[in-house]
């Protein structure tokens, strides 16, 4: 299996891009002496990232399917089986990553007054999401195994957690550490 890096240079430019342009657009994300006086986004401003997440989720959904499909390698009989159980892993996925959104959107909303219990509580989501999408992917790994075979299904489950990893460290980096506040 060849990989060329102009397949993946699109996709990897937009995980790299998109969520250093968050992190300077994020008020929350950069140190400043006025903090804790900053002003609470208005509503435009939440519509505007909201469609941002929207925009960023459809771009990312079209590169990652079309990187699957490069590596994958399927012939046209095995198309026919993988390509639907892997728009419904992808529609299942949405739902599991919408509960990120909501609990990072949350953390950015409350990092200036960050407690010890938000804090647990934002980290009890996060460990929720990770085991539930962990959990996702055993579903349509056992899935594209029992269509395809074990190989292709092991294909599937490597070039889906590298990709969503790739994903999860660009979110991570984009996001600040959580602080104590003096």
């Amino acid at each position: 299996m060849k990989f060329k890096t102009a397949d993946w240079f699109p996709f990897l430019m937009i995980l790299v891009l998109v969520p250093c342009a968050i992190a300077q657009n994020n008020p929350q994300a950069a140190k400043s002496d006025q903090q804790d006086t900053a002003p609470p986004a208005t509503d435009t401003q939440k519509k505007n990232v909201q469609e941002y997440i929207e925009l960023l989720r459809s771009n990312v959904r079209q590169e990652k399917a079309q990187i699957m499909g490069a590596v994958m390698q399927l012939s046209a009989d095995d198309a026919a089986k993988f390509w639907p159980i892997y728009a419904e892993y992808n529609a299942e996925l949405t739902k599991v990553n919408d509960q990120r959104v909501a609990n990072i959107e949350e953390y950015a909303r409350s990092y200036n007054q960050l407690t010890d219990e938000k804090a647990d509580e934002l980290v009890q989501n996060a460990m929720r999401y990770q085991k539930m999408r962990s959990e996702l992917l055993a579903k349509y790994y056992d899935r594209v195994k029992q269509s395809l075979g074990g190989i292709t299904a092991a294909r599937f489950l490597q070039v889906e957690s590298q990709l969503l990893l790739i994903i999860d460290l660009q979110i991570a980096a984009s996001l600040p550490l959580a602080e104590e506040k003096s």
